[in-house]
């Protein structure tokens, strides 16, 4: 779950995921990309009633 999922996707992007084909962006189920494993993971909004999730700092 992500704030904002258009800031996240370049995120991704930039960390080496990409977006698997036949993701239908904005079809409401949230963006499907492969991590550099070809692991499957989605961007999803954060809903209201979900804590943020804590930045790491280093």
């Amino acid at each position: 779950m992500v704030d904002d999922v258009a800031e996240a996707h370049g995120w991704v992007l930039a960390l080496g995921a990409r977006r698997l084909t036949g993701a239908v962006p904005g079809a409401g189920h949230g963006d499907v990309y492969a991590d550099p494993a070809g692991h499957p993971f989605c961007l999803i909004p954060r809903p209201a009633w979900a804590s943020p999730v804590a930045e790491e700092r280093a």
